[in-house]
């Protein structure tokens, strides 16, 4: 939603210091100029990036009205998740969690936590992650290594679309002296006609370098910065969940594996140890029964 305020603030105080300043609104209206910076950004856009990125843009553009895809509560969700995990895993052995890793859909121990189960990919990546561990006899540094490549590799294809939106607000103001100089050569075009009309022609072609900067550095650019903070914050249930299976690894108890993991949190989606503490009551008493 701020990105919509943001905006809001940015053309209002454009066109209402334009306006103060004794500017006239109607010689900034140039559809033409806009077609021309508008279709060429977007042309090239879809020139420069596979559909996947180009989908991932206008998936990730739109999901940036609903706020954090990872609120408080799922956090606290996951780390209790992760403590029944480590729990059972710790009375029954590794090969206690198997079921629940293979079918977490009929899992009893998942099922308790409904708006993590429709998150796929991060319960793909948990369940990928114990059955390393149970199969694979792996050491905390082997399993480290790996998990910083896979989560790298998720990072790089979640944040493209930002890039790619970061890439196109770049080429806007190139666009904007495209279209500035289409508009000279109109003017210079009609010298020999009718000259009353030449500063309203090239009054026109300056404002295709002025939408093409105001887009730019006003619109799009912002837009694929905060396309790219919402993917580095969503990037922290990820992170999370592969401190808390390292520690577990290492031998802490699943209180201590699932502290290290609430630390690695932003403050701003940090759950309170007390609160956590309080809430892990409940699953623990779902997942003994």
């Amino acid at each position: 939603m701020l990105v919509l305020v943001g905006a809001f603030v940015v053309l209002a105080c454009v066109l209402g210091g334009f306006v103060m300043s004794h500017g006239q609104l109607l010689a900034l209206w140039q559809p033409y100029e806009l077609l021309i910076i508008a279709g060429g950004a977007i042309g090239a856009f879809l020139s420069a990036n596979p559909p996947a990125v180009v989908k991932g843009a206008l998936r990730d553009a739109a999901a940036l009205l609903k706020g954090p895809k990872y609120k408080k509560q799922d956090y606290v969700d996951l780390l209790s998740m992760l403590y029944d995990l480590f729990s059972l895993m710790r009375k029954e052995g590794l090969l206690g969690v198997e079921e629940h890793i293979e079918d977490p859909q009929s899992s009893s121990l998942f099922s308790a936590y409904a708006r993590l189960v429709r998150e796929h990919h991060l319960i793909e990546f948990t369940t990928d992650c114990l059955r390393l561990m149970v199969g694979g006899s792996m050491n905390p540094h082997e399993l480290e290594q790996l998990l910083e490549v896979e989560l790298e590799t998720r990072h790089h294809e979640a944040v493209a679309p930002a890039y790619a939106v970061a890439k196109m607000a770049d080429a806007l103001p190139g666009f904007g002296i495209v279209a500035a100089v289409l508009g000279i050569v109109t003017t210079m075009g009609q010298l020999g006609d009718d000259t009353s009309r030449i500063g309203m022609h090239i009054a026109g072609a300056l404002v295709g370098t002025f939408l093409g900067i105001l887009l730019c550095y006003g619109f799009i650019g912002p837009l694929g910065a905060a396309m790219e903070n919402r993917v580095q914050e969503d990037g922290k249930a990820f992170e999370c969940v592969k401190i808390a299976l390292l520690a577990n690894l290492r031998g802490y108890n699943p209180k201590v594996a699932v502290e290290f993991a609430r630390k690695s949190l932003s403050t701003s989606a940090r759950p309170g140890f007390q609160d956590l503490e309080d809430h892990l009551k409940a699953p623990r008493a779902k997942v003994a029964t």
